[in-house]
């Protein structure tokens, strides 16, 4: 059928699509019908069905069609947004930068425990363990753990040989033992047929038993075929597996195949947590904790990981057979499982402190890096006041706080290496002191340098040197510090006072607080004539003069009795210890037991914490690490910043209080006369010849000749003046008479000489 023979009602015809064609296709050949003079109608597509729709519905049709496609564009497009913003979010996240680590990490496990077994397959088979350590001992020159290595290793080496020897035998006698045990069980099993053939009268029962064993073997050999292709299998997974495991906790893996740090603060310092100290404890050389731990044990924590100041507390239990000593003996471990330098990380134990629980570990983590920065500025170098009654500053705690040395009713002794920031400290609390009106100030150097010059003016009395004279002096001043005692406490008790305050300092002058430092007192107590007498003295003093406004300070470089003695260090209320070498210096410093609590001045830094001490005696803690302020000096030129300050001090120091001391330091002790001394001591009664140096050396204390003078030497200086002393039962007595008779023939022999 032509066009042209189309009724007028088909001419609305829409095509459906068959296989092969398309509506637009037909379109696009410009014809309605499925066969046109161009196409023939054999070569046009079978249309399965078809529909005749008006024209109105022809358009709706079309419009909806139309909605659809571009609802499919917009579809689309939306579609290629969302996945562009997706790429942008998984490419700003670090979700597959975790993953990815996480997946590398996890697949470089296998080689690392592969190197790690291997390693240890290497160590049990040669000596290179041995090496390795005798390698170590020498470059640390420990010989004594060098010799212990070369002869672990020379066993190992003989136990080598011996095993090679016992492999090389070892085919031939397996060889015999097998053919023994198969004799052995071949005889067994023959001797069980022949009971069996005799019990049951059948002869075939004698090979019974090897039939059974024949038949065991066979099924043992059928159920290894079964499982041997499995096994094969799954062999090398888990090798696979068990190297990652290796891996895993060898592994050492640095930069991106990390795993996540650890939290974090904003400055950058990791975070103290609860869960973070437990893990540090897990994993401490601790037989006892690790126990503990295995058996279920988990600290209980007083008080959690807490900020406080610059850095972190927690107080926490230990389980039974564990001491806060234990843990603290453990700190370089522990500091490095807190993610610290040792020196950052302080366990004590909590029992030592006021009002602490016995078994307890009081634990303060500092900030990364805090303990390395200098003090701040002495707040005291270009204005105000001090009152040694309320306390002095003297430096900066491990928290950031001020610490404040309270001098009235609390002496102190300061020790540590040469060079570690002991004099600074009493220069310090001296000038601080100073800065009260009312403080009266002493200084005894028993040593060449010029530590406490620019106090001068400031000091009543000042006195340095390396001499018996300097010695003797020091010896002097102690004597008169604990004679002056004794009248404070009168004085006190004529007032009806228990101790001295400020208030009746400023109304009584004979009360006024007196500070008195002896730098260097190593060479007083040591000394061969004086130490044991300045010692005495010292600790009398001590005794007695903490509520008499007399206070006593000490530094030292050594903690030997012969330095200091062990029972001053232990009166003083103040103890600082800089960096030492030993526990022995430590506790001889700080008091008996303190490197046992965890109170350890052996773990400051020779050199890098200088200025840094600990000290015991201040506030409610064990301790506190106080770095102290630094008065500035100049070596070369002799400038010293405390000389401003003395300048201020000059300008508001009481009346009634002594200064300048500059010139007392320099006057030389008077001639004396022996036998007026001798004459002076004795008064009216005859005394034994050895009891008289004491009582001159009372009577002159800084007179050197009186110091080293002894009963037989008396008797022999009082021959020289012509007194003949008698043994009287080897008592030797000294009649004032006699030696009056002297001293009136020696004062003619003097006028007949001016006469002539």
């Amino acid at each position: 059928m032509s066009t042209r023979d189309t009724p007028q009602d088909e001419t609305n015809i829409v095509y459906l699509p068959s296989a092969g064609t398309t509506v637009a296709a037909d379109r696009d050949r410009g014809s309605d019908a499925p066969g046109t003079a161009e196409t023939p109608a054999e070569e046009t597509a079978e249309v399965i069905d078809g529909e005749l729709v008006p024209a109105e519905e022809n358009a709706r049709i079309d419009a909806r069609l139309a909605q659809q496609q571009r609802g499919m564009l917009a579809l689309r497009e939306a579609s290629a947004v969302q996945a562009v913003q997706l790429t942008h979010r998984i490419a700003e996240s670090d979700k597959p930068r975790e993953v990815g680590s996480a997946l590398v990490r996890h697949v470089l496990y296998v080689p690392a425990g592969a190197v790690s077994v291997g390693k240890r397959i290497w160590d049990s088979r040669t000596t290179a363990r041995y090496e390795r350590q005798m390698r170590s001992a020498e470059a640390a020159g420990d010989n004594e753990r060098l010799a212990e290595w070369e002869e672990r290793g020379e066993r190992f080496k003989a136990n080598r040989h011996n095993r090679i020897m016992d492999w090389i035998k070892a085919p031939i006698q397996l060889a015999k033992a097998l053919l023994l045990a198969s004799a052995a069980i071949l005889g067994l099993l023959l001797g069980l047929g022949i009971v069996l053939a005799i019990a049951n009268k059948d002869a075939d029962q004698i090979l019974a038993p090897l039939k059974g064993v024949f038949e065991l073997v066979r099924w043992i050999s059928i159920a290894v075929t079964v499982a041997w292709g499995p096994l094969v299998l799954a062999a090398p997974w888990v090798a696979v597996l068990a190297l990652w495991n290796e891996g895993r906790k060898r592994s050492n893996s640095e930069g991106w195949l990390r795993r996540v740090a650890p939290s974090r603060n904003d400055d950058g310092s990791t975070m103290i947590t609860a869960d973070g100290i437990v893990r540090a404890l897990q994993h401490l050389r601790v037989p006892e904790i690790k126990k503990a731990f295995k058996d279920g044990w988990l600290p209980t924590f007083e008080l959690p990981p807490t900020r406080d100041g610059n850095g972190y507390r927690a107080i926490f239990d230990v389980p039974f057979g564990v001491t806060p000593g234990m843990i603290a003996d453990q700190r370089p471990i522990l500091a490095r499982n807190l993610h610290r330098a040792e020196v950052e990380v302080w366990p004590a134990d909590h029992a030592k402190a006021n009002g602490g629980t016995a078994g307890c570990v009081d634990l303060w983590v500092a900030k990364p890096g805090t303990l390395s920065k200098p003090a701040p500025p002495y707040p005291l170098l270009h204005s105000g006041t001090a009152d040694v009654f309320a306390g002095v500053p003297v430096g900066i705690s491990q928290r950031g706080d001020e610490i404040v040395f309270p001098l009235v009713e609390a002496n102190f002794v300061a020790g540590g290496n040469p060079g570690q920031g002991k004099s600074n400290l009493c220069r310090v609390i001296m000038l601080g002191a100073a800065l009260d009106p009312l403080a009266e100030l002493h200084a005894y150097v028993f040593a060449g340098n010029g530590d406490f010059d620019s106090f001068a003016p400031r000091l009543a009395r000042y006195v340095r040197g390396a001499t018996d004279e300097v010695a003797a002096a020091g010896l002097a001043a102690l004597a008169e510090l604990a004679e002056e005692v004794g009248q404070r406490e009168t004085r006190l008790s004529e007032l009806g006072a228990k101790k001295v305050t400020r208030a009746l300092a400023e109304k009584h002058p004979e009360l006024r607080p007196k500070i008195a430092v002896f730098s260097e007192c190593h060479e007083l107590f040591g000394h061969p004539d004086f130490g044991k007498e300045a010692a005495d003295y010292a600790v009398q003093t001590v005794k007695r003069g903490r509520k008499t406004g007399i206070i006593l300070g000490f530094d030292t470089q050594s903690s030997r009795k012969e330095a200091i003695p062990p029972r001053l260090v232990e009166l003083v209320k103040l103890n600082a210890c800089f960096a030492v070498k030993t526990w022995r210096s430590n506790d001889g410093f700080l008091g008996d037991g303190s490197f046992a609590a965890g109170v350890r001045a052996t773990e400051l830094r020779q050199g890098k914490d200088r200025g840094t001490c600990l000290v015991t005696g201040i506030g409610e803690e064990a301790f506190e690490i106080v770095k102290a302020y630094y008065i500035d000096v100049d070596d070369e030129t002799g400038w010293d910043a405390a000389t401003d300050v003395i300048a201020r001090a000059m300008e508001i120091v009481s009346e009634n209080v002594p200064t300048g001391a500059a010139s007392q330091a320099q006057e030389p002790e008077e001639e004396r006369d022996f036998l007026e001394d001798v004459a002076e001591v004795l008064g009216t009664e005859t005394v034994r010849a050895a009891r008289i140096p004491a009582l001159l050396q009372r009577l002159a204390p800084r007179w050197v000749p009186y110091r080293a003078l002894s009963g037989k030497q008396v008797v022999s200086r009082l021959a020289d003046h012509g007194v003949k002393v008698p043994t009287t039962g080897n008592k030797w007595p000294v009649d004032p008479v006699t030696v009056r008779q002297a001293m009136a023939v020696q004062s003619t022999a003097d006028l007949d000489e001016d006469d002539e």
